[in-house]
């Protein structure tokens, strides 16, 4: 019932509330990046959804596109700001991605959405990650996020789809929340960027 109806009932209440409620963080934020980085303040990039259907993703932009001579951007350490960094390390960059469960290209919780680029190498275990919408948070992601293999990564998200459940969402919700607000500590691992998957 839940995985059927309750999950996508769920995600829109929370994502209808968290943009009404957190609608002037929202104008903060979006402000302090355009001043402070002088950018653009959102960052849209598309992403496999459920089936591996492409959707487009929503974030704060915590990078400049800066390039080499040769046109090439440059490693992403060089490319984030300071302000950046802060919004990765608080998980705030994640915020925009709201708009994304509400319109149902997401789900509050579920595995990561990763690079289209990835779509070809995927074994057909691997593949089943798609069966359930991406997350703005996942188990993977309260289990290690950036600091673990891939293998794990993808056990992680399997595990999960094999095991969702509403208490289950509700307890990787809080123990997000707890990581990355609660404690405010600066959480390393959203500075790391993960090596690249090749299959």
């Amino acid at each position: 019932m839940y995985n059927s109806f309750g999950k996508r009932l769920f995600d829109l209440i929370l994502a209808a509330a968290g943009l009404i409620i957190l609608s002037p963080l929202f104008l903060f934020l979006s402000l302090l990046v355009l001043f402070l980085d002088k950018q653009f303040p959102f960052y849209y990039q598309p992403r496999p959804g459920l089936h591996g259907k492409i959707f487009i993703i929503a974030k704060f932009k915590t990078m400049r596109d800066l390039r080499d001579k040769e046109g090439i951007l440059l490693p992403d350490f060089q490319r984030t700001t300071r302000f950046g960094k802060f919004l990765r390390q608080t998980s705030l960059d994640e915020l925009p991605q709201l708009w994304n469960v509400l319109i149902g290209d997401m789900s509050l919780v579920g595995p990561r959405p990763l690079l289209t680029e990835y779509l070809p190498l995927y074994n057909k275990t691997q593949w089943r990650r798609h069966h359930t919408k991406p997350g703005i948070t996942g188990w993977a992601q309260i289990n290690g996020r950036n600091n673990i293999e891939w293998i794990e990564k993808f056990e992680y998200d399997l595990w999960y789809i094999d095991h969702k459940s509403f208490q289950l969402d509700l307890n990787i919700l809080f123990l997000t929340f707890k990581k990355a607000v609660i404690h405010v500590e600066p959480d390393t691992t959203q500075n790391k960027t993960p090596e690249k998957f090749t299959g």
